[in-house]
């Protein structure tokens, strides 16, 4: 996959493309007719490409793309679109369609395509009973996933759909199969946390159709992804507890904030204990069965957000005062419409087949040893011994060796994809710059400047008409004011 800019000039060329001018209307052999997307006030241009669901069978089972387009602003737009690649796995690119809408330094004179992966959004989704959004308490308390896991491969294996063909490598080979339907020769790519993986991968597969990346929140080929979050979830939620201490105000309100949530533990004991919990999307009160799982389950979400950690400090205060009421307040926050963005299903697909088979018995003990959410991680691993898998390319988790062009964001803060994937990935990427945003967390490109820090290196990838300020802004942001600190007040 290792291609100069020249390599991938020339393969321009071979193709036929010399002297077609970069205003080109793209010939696309699929229609594209005006749609609505999630949460986007504007329209869009959407349409479907069929494909094989294995391509090794294509006279088999066929599964539908559904593609969106957010045309440039201009009559005349660039030849090279931005392909943005969602999260997960399993979330569907058209949720993105309000931060896709939000780059307009981009979409003054490119293209903005949103693809759901397959099996994802409108993509012939992997749907089943047992996955069905359900926002009920009791749903919501859910944690172990393995019965409803086994309830839906056996659903989809009797509908005659293939879970094991839902992959990284399938994903690949579908993005590479709407560019060229939509008659783009090269594009410009951004990937979000999971979306940094597919991103890697299609540069490794088709370096020559690649104009620039960029990449935010970084899971590096290497990360096993089932495993690797949960200690690093772990080590964000101890942070926000060091800096409480280290605050006077902080500290002054929560002396011991580890004591309290270890205090926390002790009470709920190992099975659980019934307590009474307060809804916070009606008001009502519930008497709910908890252990320390729920509520670790729970503060995990606040972590991804520096602005939500920075109330766990009196989310955690209020739970040990037996009010449950904040902490599942700001879990639904972050979470409450994630099943509907997200596809469980495949979710499992990906994961089961390129990251669970990597991972011996020895590398959980070890990595969980002193994690608090060992159990969690434990259910989630044992999902994949239900799940159909496919078959990992061999070179999915070897580092990916480009002189593309490539813009890398961390957020200092991130509880998930740290700055240390960036940092990995950067050794083999020759023409890639790595800008950490302190304090900032998972995912970066939606916040501040970062807008037009992505629009000025797609313009010129050559990282030389990066805003300065912009850049300056992230390396010196720092973590907000815990709240006990009222935002600073009395810092």
């Amino acid at each position: 996959m290792i291609a100069s800019r020249l390599a991938a000039a020339l393969a321009v060329l071979a193709l036929g493309l010399a002297g077609c001018s970069q205003n080109d209307a793209p010939r696309r052999a699929i229609a594209l007719t005006d749609c609505r997307l999630p949460k986007l006030p504007l329209s869009a241009q959407c349409g479907t490409l069929e494909v094989p669901e294995n391509r090794a069978k294509p006279e088999g089972r066929k599964v539908f793309l559904a593609i969106a387009v957010l045309p440039a602003n201009t009559l005349n737009p660039r030849a090279d679109p931005l392909f943005i690649l969602a999260g997960g796995p399993g979330q569907a690119a058209t949720f993105l369609g309000p931060f896709a809408a939000a780059l307009t330094g981009v979409r003054k004179d490119r293209d903005i395509v949103l693809v759901d992966q397959r099996g994802t959004g409108r993509s012939s989704p992997l749907r089943c009973a047992a996955f069905k959004p359900d926002d009920s308490a009791d749903a919501t308390l859910e944690l172990d996933q393995l019965p409803k896991a086994a309830a839906c491969a056996k659903e989809l294996t009797d509908a005659g759909v293939d879970a094991a063909q839902y992959t990284t490598a399938a994903w690949i080979a579908d993005l590479d199969a709407v560019r060229t339907a939509l008659g783009y020769a090269r594009i410009n790519l951004w990937g979000g946390s999971y979306g940094t993986r597919a991103a890697l991968e299609y540069l490794r597969a088709h370096p020559a159709r690649v104009r620039s990346v960029v990449l935010d929140g970084v899971a590096p080929p290497s990360m096993k992804v089932s495993l690797d979050v949960w200690a690093s979830r772990d080590l964000a939620l101890s942070a926000v507890l060091d800096a409480c201490a280290q605050s006077p105000a902080c500290r002054a309100a929560h002396p011991d904030l580890p004591a309290t949530l270890d205090g926390i533990r002790d009470r709920l004991g190992a099975k659980g204990r019934d307590v009474a919990v307060t809804d916070p999307r009606t008001g009502a009160k519930e008497t709910q069965h908890l252990t320390f799982d729920h509520v670790l389950a729970a503060l995990q979400p606040l972590t991804y957000s520096p602005e939500l950690s920075a109330l766990l400090p009196e989310v955690i205060g209020s739970v040990a005062a037996g009010d449950y009421g904040p902490l599942f307040a700001g879990a639904m926050l972050v979470t409450g419409d994630l099943a509907e963005q997200m596809n469980s299903a495949l979710h499992y697909s990906v994961t089961c087949t390129e990251d669970v088979p990597r991972i011996s018995a020895a590398e959980v003990a070890s990595a969980l040893a002193k994690v608090r959410s060992k159990s969690l991680a434990r259910q989630a691993l044992a999902v994949c011994d239900v799940w159909p898998k496919g078959e990992a390319t061999a070179s999915a988790s070897t580092p990916v060796e480009s002189d593309v062009p490539v813009l890398i964001l961390s957020g200092g803060l991130d509880p998930v994809t740290p700055p240390s994937g960036g940092a990995e990935v950067a050794k083999t990427l020759r023409a890639s710059k790595h800008i950490v945003a302190r304090g900032y967390g998972h995912i970066v490109s939606p916040h501040a400047c970062a807008p037009r820090l992505i629009a000025a290196f797609i313009d010129d990838p050559t990282f030389a008409t990066l805003p300065a300020s912009c850049v300056e802004h992230f390396e010196k942001s720092t973590r907000p004011p815990l709240w006990p600190d009222r935002l600073g007040a009395h810092a």
